[in-house]
């Protein structure tokens, strides 16, 4: 696993590196694993400005400014909250891009309408608006953690520039 994720990892530092840009993460579901992949990569606190890793719905709260109302009437696996997580990580941090993830890795938690496996992954720019992307990932709850952060690496690679 560890052999698609670090050049992913490497190739997104360059980029922003070469940019002078930074990137700050928003991490639900993964626990700081995107963070793990790109503090892997020497050298990459030239462009990695920090993580949140907001697990519970009161860190979401209390660390990005995620909206209470938002969390009752959505939930904390929703376009609306990774929206806010993700102005958060801009609005916490010194980052001119972020990415924030917040799904259901399983094996527990799924609905009929969140299955395990639901992630939503947003990015935003500072200055711009931020968006949004819903994915379902198959496997158990290491196979989902990984498929989150490769699709999110890969994300970020896209957005850079």
């Amino acid at each position: 696993m560890h052999d698609a994720i670090y050049p992913l990892a490497e190739t997104l530092g360059k980029r922003l590196h070469n940019l002078k840009q930074s990137l700050a993460l928003a991490e639900s579901c993964t626990g700081g694993a995107i963070a793990k992949a790109i503090t892997d990569v020497p050298g990459s606190s030239a462009w990695f400005d920090r993580g949140f890793v907001t697990y519970s719905n009161a860190a979401k709260i209390e660390m990005l400014g995620v909206l209470q109302d938002t969390l009752d009437s959505v939930g904390a696996v929703s376009q609306e909250t990774a929206l806010e997580m993700v102005a958060g990580a801009l609005a916490h941090s010194h980052a001119d891009l972020a990415l924030a993830v917040t799904g259901i890795a399983g094996p527990d938690g799924g609905t009929e309408q969140k299955r395990v496996g639901t992630v939503f992954i947003a990015w935003q720019r500072r200055g711009q608006v931020g968006q949004c992307v819903k994915q379902q990932f198959d496997g158990d709850r290491q196979a989902v953690r990984w498929q989150v952060t490769q699709f999110g690496l890969r994300l970020l690679l896209d957005v850079a520039g």
